[in-house]
């Protein structure tokens, strides 16, 4: 069902696929009319910066992968190319827990697989029996099963159980803050797969993989930084998009209810305990599967069983500033940060030490510093009070880091039932939960919990979804 000259797009959520959403649909289609529906009082979604006496602090992403091509192309198309900035080239390290003590993830390394020997040979953060065990995946059989497994499933077969606990588990589970024994392969490290099927061999793969881009490779001009952010931090992307949106934007709107009458859509709508009904030809739905389970129960719910399959967990960050002079002797702040593994016991997931991974995040003088608690490890801790909260990041620093200076200034962020959980299974139920959808003419289902978590992912989501009303590719 695509759009004519009188269509009504209804978008419920104004998070990031949200916005992308009508803001292509906005260039597409300039002569359609859309309302965008926000149930709190801002829009953005996670992507949300504080600004506050010369500190940038992100409460939600700090940046995007170049990797994959949209949110970039989406920071060019909004003018803010000017003011994309790309994460420190010259402290790009990054250091794991292991026995208490800060080791330096290995050079060579590819998420967790090795494509330089020598250094990661000579790394500290596995056992000689446990590299060893690592370099078997040069002789280990492909899985012949197509059948989705999980990540701690997959990495165990070809790496062997310390590459899980130590290197795969806090990096690849750390991404989605998932519990690698019910994080699925297939919806998450897809092309982890396909090296597998293609070469046998991940670390074959890898080396072949690297070959081919190395023979492509333009020598004049160098690829952008793997991370990218904006000098005023991430919610810079969210005021730009509001900026150049022409439709009308309803905050503090709660969806209730969507319903399918005849050949249109009746949305109900509450704002300020006054429902409204409004009529839409097409309804795109961008909020958390759970959520979008509850507006959609009248209009199909069979689908709504499948969203409500789609678990959530909840998360907290706490960034700390600090004096540099307040660091212990010894403590540099020389990276990104650290991954702290399941096996070390400790209350943190990381710490990303933001104001050497990006420029301009904190004053001359002083440090910022970002600790991420909760997920599928202590997910209780996601929800305690304030003062509790900061009390346990700074034990943690006092212990990790013997960091016992008081912090000049804090800022938590709660991402509470926020964080979608791709388990094993997590394609099938999505392609379900689309072949559902698709029955109902109009209707359309993007956002974090389908097909990917990150900005790029959304934003493509937001592009797929366009392209599906419009019956046009955009460019």
């Amino acid at each position: 069902m695509t759009l004519g000259p009188s269509s009504h797009v209804m978008i419920l959520g104004g998070g990031i696929t949200g916005l992308a959403t009508a803001y292509y649909l906005q260039k597409a289609r300039p002569d359609v009319r859309y309302t965008l529906v926000e149930q709190s009082s801002r829009l953005g979604g996670k992507v949300t910066t504080t600004r506050e006496n010369g500190f940038v602090i992100e409460g939600g992403p700090d940046s995007f992968i170049t990797d994959k091509p949209w949110a970039l192309q989406l920071c060019r198309d909004l003018g803010l190319e000017d003011r994309l900035i790309p994460s420190n080239r010259e402290s790009q390290k990054v250091y794991l827990l292991r026995h208490g003590k800060l080791v330096q993830y290995p050079g060579g390394l590819r998420l967790a697989v090795p494509t330089k020997i020598r250094p990661f040979l000579k790394s500290q953060i596995l056992s000689n029996a446990g590299k060893f065990r690592m370099l078997g995946d040069l002789f280990i059989p492909r899985r012949e099963s197509r059948e989705d497994e999980s990540l701690a499933s997959f990495i165990q077969r070809r790496f062997g159980h310390e590459c899980l606990d130590r290197l795969a588990g806090p990096l690849m589970g750390g991404i989605y803050v998932s519990d690698p024994k019910t994080m699925s392969m297939e919806s998450t490290f897809p092309s982890f797969i396909q090296l597998e099927r293609e070469h046998r061999s991940l670390i074959l793969g890898m080396k072949a993989a690297a070959k081919k881009r190395s023979a492509g490779k333009n020598p004049a001009s160098a690829p952008p930084a793997m991370f990218m952010s904006l000098q005023g931090g991430m919610q810079e992307l969210i005021e730009a998009l509001v900026t150049q949106l022409k439709g009308t934007l309803k905050t503090s709107t709660f969806a209730k209810s969507v319903r399918r009458s005849q050949s249109r859509f009746l949305v109900e709508l509450e704002t300020h305990h006054r429902a409204i009904p409004v009529s839409a030809t097409h309804v795109v739905v961008t909020l958390p599967a759970w959520e979008a389970a509850r507006v959609l129960e009248p209009a199909h719910w069979a689908m709504c069983d499948m969203l409500q399959d789609i678990r959530y967990v909840s998360t907290a960050t706490a960034s700390l500033a600090y004096q540099a002079s307040d660091l212990p002797q010894g403590f540099e702040l020389d990276g990104f940060g650290v991954l702290i593994p399941e096996v070390e016991n400790r209350r943190l997931i990381a710490c990303t030490w933001s104001s050497t991974k990006f420029a301009g995040r904190a004053p001359e003088g002083t440090v910022l510093m970002r600790a991420f608690v909760g997920g599928n490890r202590h997910e209780a801790d996601a929800e305690l009070p304030d003062d509790e909260l900061l009390e346990l990041v700074r034990d943690e620093f006092k212990d990790l880091f013997k960091l016992e200076a008081p912090p000049m200034g804090h800022h938590i962020s709660r991402w509470l039932h926020a964080n979608p959980q791709y388990d094993v299974g997590h394609r099938e139920r999505v392609d379900i939960i689309d072949r559902y959808a698709a029955e109902v003419p109009g209707l359309h289902i993007a956002g974090s919990a389908y097909r990917g978590i990150g900005l790029p992912d959304c934003i493509h989501g937001a592009i797929k979804t366009v392209e599906a009303m419009t019956g046009t590719a955009l460019p």
